[in-house]
């Protein structure tokens, strides 16, 4: 009798996991939030900050994304990624900014911005304003947003420890925090008391965005949500429209109006995870594209669209195009489409960089976008390393549990008072639990004209930027709980010798003297004899691919 040789076969070594998919519905609302702010800087309407008050959306988002990087990888990691991500385009941005000031005469002799040289480091790492001259103003006037987004991202690990602890009551203490100061005219030496205003104006909105991750929000009442949300924003409307200011009903210029109207909308926007499948279609191919873009190069088209709006101003002063009629609307917006376009070609590559991408003067194209509620299908099986959970089989739909958690994309970006994120994309691998439940995988988180040796105001000055928030890049916790079986095999065992595995999941084992290993995640051991040993803790991983039915991006 001869003793049979066992053959090895060597374990395949398991490819980089797959990115998970972005959601959709939120790209789609950081795309809405910057183009609105461009909008709003290219012709200072009024009415733009009411409807959508996109700086309150955007650091929603942003500490939704924040959220989900912290319980995903630590704090340490969390904070890290999304300053990686938003201080290498502020310093290109930099690069090219401070030289044209300084060769405009940019000195200790500014009227009104006098150059302190110690205050440059704050264009490095802007934990106040970074500064500027007076005739630069375009350059630096919405900077103040990459200053509250970092804070925000310091001090974020303290705020969700918090968070953890008291729910909704941190939601609410910001809003007390500004009724008092409010009330007491409390008040700090500049610039820490625009610092402060700042954070108390948006704490609330960032917080929502934990309750937005976690599924808090997806889960209060609808009586009470809707109660929450006609108080709030009944109150911050009518403060707003009671409070006219010098640049009509603006939203920015009301700071009560803007914290209570900004918090109700982004309760009612971050409530609903809807699929966005129309994006899909043919016809909306160019508006998909276009989402995925802005997200992409968020940071970039913040940080150059305001003194490109200058610009662009300049050029229709050139030519004589009334302000505010029909044909300058429509030229403004060609001219800053166009040039914000070649800042991207130009300058976008740097996100690609500090996100640790390969560099490219157009973002590459991301995986089908995926969101909360998507079914997703295994379309095959890729290398397994050992220890990976059945998946489900080609076909079986998972749907994330009632925590609601959608799979924003990574981010790290400015917005509003112009205060928006860094994109994160790919492909969700599928992955459950030994028993065969799948886990969806998620990652995330009026301008003045440069002209002549004083700033020109385009038509009505507009106020300071305030609205928009990034952009950021970051990584989130997947959205748990499909409840998807792996598929069972046949129960007719394979012929003896045969080179078919049985199918996964069977109970059958495979035939005595059969070469192939037991199916991936088989409860059943390898025939006695058999010449190949099973792979330890094998099981086939699936790549998750959205199938038309998706919403859609982090932190920073």
């Amino acid at each position: 009798m001869t003793a049979s040789t066992a053959t090895a076969v060597p374990a395949t070594e398991a490819p980089p996991a797959p990115r998970p998919p972005r959601n959709r519905y939120i790209d789609t609302l950081r795309a809405l939030a910057i183009v609105r702010v461009v909008v709003y800087h290219a012709f200072g309407w009024a009415w733009l900050t009411y409807v959508l008050p996109a700086m309150g959306v955007m650091f929603a988002i942003a500490g939704s994304l924040m959220a989900a990087s912290l319980s995903k990888a630590g704090a340490r990691k969390a904070v890290w990624s999304r300053i990686r991500r938003l201080l290498p385009a502020l310093w290109t941005f930099a690069a090219v900014a401070l030289p044209i000031m300084f060769w405009h005469g940019w000195s200790t002799t500014d009227p009104d911005h006098p150059l302190h040289k110690l205050n440059l480091i704050f264009w490095l790492f802007p934990l106040e304003d970074p500064p500027g001259s007076s005739w630069g103003e375009p350059f630096w006037e919405v900077l103040w947003y990459l200053r509250a987004y970092l804070i925000f991202v310091l001090v974020s690990p303290l705020l969700y420890f918090a968070y953890k602890k008291l729910g909704w009551a941190m939601v609410v203490l910001p809003l007390a925090a500004l009724a008092a100061l409010t009330l007491t005219g409390f008040r700090l030496p500049d610039p820490i008391d625009g610092i402060m205003w700042d954070f108390v104006t948006y704490a609330a909105c960032w917080i929502a965005g934990f309750a937005h991750r976690d599924g808090r929000l997806h889960r209060l009442p609808a009586a009470a949500w809707v109660a929450v949300v006609t108080a709030v924003g009944g109150v911050g409307l009518y403060w707003l429209f009671t409070h006219r200011s010098d640049w009509g009903f603006d939203l920015n210029e009301v700071p009560i109006a803007r914290t209570l109207w900004s918090l109700a909308f982004v309760l009612i926007v971050l409530r609903f995870r809807p699929t966005l499948a129309v994006l899909d279609r043919a016809s909306w191919k160019w508006v998909s594209e276009s989402v995925r873009v802005i997200n992409a190069r968020a940071i970039t088209i913040y940080l150059w669209h305001f003194p490109l709006i200058s610009v662009g101003v300049l050029v229709l002063e050139h030519y004589e195009v009334p302000w505010a009629t029909f044909q300058y609307v429509v030229w403004m917006l060609v001219l800053e489409a166009v040039l914000v376009l070649g800042a991207v070609l130009l300058f976008g590559w740097v996100e690609d960089v500090s996100a640790k991408r390969k560099a490219s003067f157009w973002p590459a194209a991301t995986p089908a976008l995926a969101g909360a509620g998507a079914p997703v299908a295994v379309l095959g099986p890729v290398a397994a390393s050992p220890g990976t959970p059945v998946s489900p089989a080609a076909g079986a739909s998972a749907q994330p549990d009632s925590a609601g958690v959608d799979l924003p994309a990574a981010a790290s970006a400015p917005t509003e008072q112009l205060r928006s994120a860094g994109p994160a994309s790919g492909i969700a691998p599928v992955a459950g639990a030994a028993s065969g439940v799948a886990a969806v995988g998620g990652t995330y988180g009026g301008a003045a004209p440069v002209s002549g040796s004083a700033p020109v105001h385009v038509g009505p000055p507009s106020p300071a930027a305030r609205d928009f928030a990034p952009p950021a890049g970051s990584a989130a916790p997947a959205a748990r709980g499909s409840a998807v079986p792996s598929a069972r095999g046949s129960a007719v065992p394979p012929a003896p010798g045969s080179a078919v595995p049985p199918a996964p999941g069977s109970a059958v084992p495979p035939a005595p003297g059969s070469a192939v290993p037991p199916a991936p995640g088989s409860a059943v051991p390898p025939a006695p004899g058999s010449a190949v040993p099973p792979t330890p803790g094998s099981a086939v991983r699936g790549v998750a691919r959205v199938q038309g039915l998706s919403p859609e991006n982090p932190p920073v």
